[in-house]
């Protein structure tokens, strides 16, 4: 269930799904550049995306990551200039159901509430990137290794045992705000202790429960 429906009654609810186009993505394909006119509300059915913003100097940050029951493309839809705010691109084949402008504008007519909930969850992303500023500004960078990689880890669990994250160490270092190097160094101490598995374009969680206590310690 995408939270920006849950509001909603079930008629409703599938009247709106019901005006989705399934759209399908290949691994690293662009989903919209940051920029672009926005067109449609994505709602994520299958898959990871990641979200990225860049500067005037071409340097790039990666505000999150999306997993299924996540959603994006709202803010756009309700910016005065109608321009997507960041580049949204997939890690993995996924899948989307895209809502145009139009069909999410008659929502919001039918439902005059809607706009007071999306303001909601903008104030919810906000305080999200907002605590990823203080933990960038105050915490130690292996304490935001540790964060990112256990939250990326939940998300791509499936069974019990390990995960593996198909992210590579520079995309893990643009999520937490570093550079690659001193990443990686933070990755190999965690190889060393058992607690994942380093690869090509990938990390294996091994021990979750220890990257856990990590998140935990406050030492």
């Amino acid at each position: 269930m995408w939270r920006l429906l849950e509001p909603l009654g079930p008629e409703d609810r599938d009247a709106f799904l019901a005006l989705a186009r399934r759209r399908s993505f290949t691994r690293n394909e662009v989903l919209c550049h940051q920029g672009d006119p926005a067109d449609s509300l994505h709602l994520v059915e299958h898959g990871h995306l990641t979200v990225h913003g860049s500067l005037a100097t071409g340097a790039t940050v990666t505000f999150t990551i999306l997993a299924p029951g996540d959603y994006f493309g709202e803010l756009a839809l309700l910016r005065a200039d109608h321009r997507r705010t960041a580049t949204v691109t997939a890690l993995e084949p996924s899948r989307t159901l895209a809502v145009a402008a139009s069909a999410f504008d008659a929502l919001c007519r039918r439902n005059p509430g809607i706009e007071r909930i999306v303001s909601t969850l903008l104030a919810d992303r906000v305080d999200h990137l907002s605590r990823r500023l203080v933990e960038a500004m105050y915490e130690s960078l292996d304490r935001r290794v540790y964060r990112r990689l256990l939250e990326l880890a939940r998300s791509y669990a499936e069974t019990v045992g390990p995960v593996t994250v198909p992210l590579s160490q520079t995309q893990l270092a643009d999520l937490v705000g570093a550079s690659r190097p001193p990443v990686n160094q933070v990755l190999r101490r965690l190889a060393a202790q058992g607690v994942v598995a380093l690869s090509r374009s990938r990390i294996e969680v091994l021990d979750l429960t220890a990257l856990e206590r990590r998140c935990s310690d406050r030492r």
